[in-house]
């Protein structure tokens, strides 16, 4: 593996327990990487979950959607077993759908080869029945519609919570305000949001060695930071993790050209 980041340090912004994968790949290409969880994943108890994955587990829904490994997460805290979910399962990424594989034992029945909620309605089939959509609070609402005119008869349930973070590690913060930091990753919409929050009570100076480059995981994300002032210099493509990494050599070495 060539050390393709070697001398770059790099802020990530995921959660604090969905960072590791991220962190390693950074680091074993000779980043310095700075961990800033820009959100937190609250799990969601509420009245309205319990009494669909009830349903759920007695076979009252046709499908269920997941949209992030935080609702992974969620069926496996709440679910006695993954034989619980009992309705064919659609999900939107390659590490949502890894998520699922590793807990329910089998492959989603549908995953877009686009990783947007978007490309989901797109692709999923049009027909008839029940489908349970599992999504964040903080959710931009669309999918349930989408689905609806395709035949289907939606229930949309938060499935987890997020919380912004109203600051950043002193170190991020520092490295930021020195101007050492080469790029900012990017791996959802909340995280944009979550940053902004973060440093909203911070002085508004320019970092003495410019600002950093901010990587996108995909188009969603990219346009919540451009919506925020914030200009992306590269997007993954796939949108994954790995292809978010490849993506911030490419807007590294661009900056080394410049």
């Amino acid at each position: 593996m060539k050390r393709t980041l070697a001398g770059r340090t790099i802020v990530v912004t995921r959660p604090a327990e969905q960072a590791a994968s991220l962190v390693w790949e950074l680091e074993r290409r000779g980043a310095r990487v700075l961990v800033a969880p820009t959100i937190r994943v609250s799990p969601a108890r509420s009245a309205a979950l319990t009494a669909a994955l009830k349903e759920l587990a007695a076979g009252r829904f046709d499908w269920i959607t997941l949209t992030s490994a935080a609702t992974i997460d969620m069926l496996r805290d709440r679910l006695a077993s993954p034989r619980d979910v009992r309705a064919q399962v659609a999900v939107i990424g390659e590490g949502t759908a890894a998520s699922f594989r590793r807990w329910a034992g089998r492959d989603p029945d549908l995953r877009p080869t686009t990783f947007t909620t978007a490309a989901l309605a797109r692709a999923f089939p049009r027909g008839s029945g029940r489908v349970l959509c599992a999504r964040a609070d903080i959710a931009p609402e669309g999918l349930e519609d989408a689905l609806a005119r395709k035949g289907w008869e939606t229930l949309r349930v938060d499935a987890y919570r997020t919380v912004f973070a109203t600051s950043l590690p002193r170190e991020a913060r520092e490295a930021l305000r020195r101007g050492e930091v080469d790029a900012v990753t990017f791996t959802s919409a909340s995280t944009v949001r979550g940053f902004v929050n973060a440093r909203s009570g911070e002085a508004t100076r320019r970092p003495v060695g410019g600002p950093p480059k901010v990587v996108c995981i995909g188009p969603v994300t990219a346009s919540a930071a451009r919506d925020a002032g914030l200009r992306p210099a590269a997007v993954a493509k796939p949108h994954t993790l790995e292809g978010l990494v490849e993506a911030l050599g490419r807007a590294l070495l661009s900056r080394s050209l410049a």
